[in-house]
Formats: C-alpha cells, sequence, structure tokens
C-alpha cells in the first residue's frame, strides 16, 4: 500500500516579495482609513443623529430675565468677553462645533451639536441635546428643555450666549 504523495511546491523568492508588500499595503490602507475615520468624527464633518429629548420646557428658577419678555438676538461671547458673533432668532439654531450648527462654536469643550434653541407658542426655549459637559442657563443646569427670556445667559463649554431684546 503506497502512502499519499505530497507534492513538494516551492515558492519563489519573488512571490513572496509580492505577497508580502501586498499584505502590507493592505495593512496600511486600514490603518489609514482607522485614523481618517477618528480625524473626521473628532472634527465634526460627519453629520450626526440630533437627540431630542421628550421632556416638557420648564422655567429655570431664579432667573434675572423679565417675564414676558422673549430674546430676538442671541449675542455670542468668548471665554475672554469679546463678541464673537450676532444671530437674530427667527428659526430653530442649532449650537455646536459641527458645521452644520448655525451657531458654531470654536470652543472645545462643546460637543458637536450640542444645544438648540427653538420657539414654541411664542416662548423661546433652551434645550440641551445629550451633551458631555452639559448646558447652563444663569448657572443653573438645563436638564431637558428651559425657557429662556431676554437677559439670560447660557454657557456652553466656556463661552456665553446672552439673549436680548
Amino acid at each position: 500500500m503506497r502512502g499519499p504523495v505530497l507534492a513538494a511546491t516551492t515558492v519563489t523568492p519573488f512571490v513572496l516579495a509580492v505577497l508580502k508588500y501586498a499584505f502590507l499595503a493592505l495593512l496600511y490602507f486600514f490603518v489609514f482609513r482607522a485614523i481618517r475615520s477618528v480625524a473626521l468624527d473628532v472634527s465634526g464633518r460627519r453629520g450626526a443623529a440630533t437627540v431630542v429629548a421628550a421632556t416638557k420646557p420648564v422655567r429655570a428658577p431664579g432667573k434675572p430675565g423679565k417675564p414676558g419678555r422673549p430674546p430676538t438676538t442671541v449675542v455670542v461671547k468668548t471665554e475672554n468677553g469679546k463678541k464673537a458673533g450676532a444671530y437674530t432668532l427667527k428659526d430653530q439654531l442649532q449650537i455646536g462645533r459641527a458645521e452644520a450648527c448655525h451657531i458654531r462654536l470654536d470652543d472645545r469643550y462643546s460637543s458637536q451639536f450640542h444645544a438648540r434653541l427653538y420657539s414654541r407658542n411664542g416662548a423661546w426655549y433652551v434645550e440641551d441635546l445629550g451633551s458631555t459637559n452639559g448646558t447652563y442657563l444663569n448657572r443653573q443646569k438645563v436638564q431637558g428643555s428651559a425657557e429662556v427670556q431676554a437677559g439670560d445667559q447660557i454657557r456652553i463649554g466656556r463661552t456665553v450666549l446672552e439673549l436680548k431684546r
């Protein structure tokens, strides 16, 4: 009885070199794609889903704003107090670091999609969109939505948004 015949195959050095370089190219491509994906995610170029809390808007206690005076303008101030811009309140405003935001913040302590300002029944509200560091209305952390008035201050990271009439 004869055993199976094993054919001795030899791989030439040329084929080994081609396989080695192909494997390295695939490895570098994988690492490049992983780093690119992380960089795009951090810079905010990819659209993120907006988290909308289904909570009833509340009025923050101890607010300096005058009741019944809805704001018409948002003034953005940097951490050193310089005015970074002013926006008219007409429609909903998305606030954050992402390019898709209406009010784009250059603040590393803000999230890509941090908060939004929106109108309901003639009143304006601020809503935290599940941010990491939170949204503060007159030094009180916003849980869900809170009504805002002219004179209120919203702090997102180190940036302050002043609501004016």
